[in-house]
């Protein structure tokens, strides 16, 4: 198939969009062009905005295709009358029918991030991004019992990524901590993680992939060597056996994926959206 472009335009940031439509555009096994379009808040930015996504369709030899949530109608109208592409407005899709249903007229708000100095989840979202970068790595001790997860696994098994993106999404206080050859030598967790059980969740990875990851690191080293990283693969599931932690391997699975099975793992009590 030849190529073809993706709009995602907004009056906002687009990340509703994009998220969205890229959900819907995974189903299909072709390459997209992806350009977000975003803060097309008035009818001039959508004029130009439409002149680009026409000009994108001609250049392609393909209608491009259109994700938006633009709010305001006004602006809305200059893109779905002028633009020669296929556009899907998800707001007019499900905002309107939930409308009728709850018989209520939405707020019409711009943008999930117009409020967000005065939105609490979004100050949770901020003091849990920050206790996740305070408590990365092991690098602190302090404050452990406040974490809504404990995340574990040798270095290099996605701990951080994961720790940050339950941070960013959900608001949750992530803490990760390493398990290292102490650790195996002394064939137990890491005194500071004993009283914590229940918030504990283990990470682990392929040994030949770990390798791979260690190598652009450190590349000619023990730590990266395929021996070591068998090694400590081995040590660390014996270790989270023993102990009964639920874990899972991070070695084909995306962040998204391994951020779900915890929350349905862990469960914890509070999630920021």
């Amino acid at each position: 198939m030849s190529q073809r472009t993706v709009f995602f335009v907004s009056d906002g940031t687009g990340i509703t969009a994009e998220t969205f439509g890229n959900a819907i555009l995974a189903q299909f096994e072709n390459q997209f062009r992806h350009v977000r379009l975003p803060f097309i808040d008035s009818v001039d930015k959508a004029h130009h905005a439409v002149r680009e996504i026409n000009h994108a369709g001609n250049v392609d030899g393909n209608k491009s295709i259109v994700f938006t949530t633009l709010v305001n109608m006004e602006v809305l109208k200059v893109i779905t009358d002028s633009c020669q592409g296929m556009v899907l407005d998800m707001f007019g899709t499900f905002v309107h029918p939930l409308e009728t249903e709850f018989n209520l007229k939405s707020s019409h708000r711009i943008g999930r991030f117009s409020d967000a100095s005065k939105s609490r989840e979004y100050q949770s979202r901020i003091e849990a991004i920050n206790f996740s970068l305070a408590h990365d790595d092991g690098q602190s001790n302090t404050d452990l019992e406040h974490s809504d997860v404990i995340l574990v696994g040798v270095s290099r098994s996605g701990k951080t990524p994961t720790s940050l993106y339950l941070a960013m999404q959900y608001g949750l206080k992530a803490s990760n901590y390493p398990l290292i050859p102490e650790d195996f030598d002394r064939r137990q967790l890491p005194p500071a993680l004993k009283s914590h059980q229940s918030k504990l969740f283990g990470l682990t990875i392929q040994p030949e992939r770990l390798s791979e990851i260690r190598k652009e690191r450190r590349p000619n080293s023990k730590y990266a060597s395929l021996e070591n990283c068998r090694m400590e693969v081995s040590e660390a599931e014996a270790m989270m056996r023993r102990s009964g932690i639920r874990w899972l391997s991070t070695t084909t699975k995306s962040i998204e994926e391994i951020a779900t099975t915890i929350l349905q793992e862990i469960r914890p009590e509070r999630l920021a959206y």
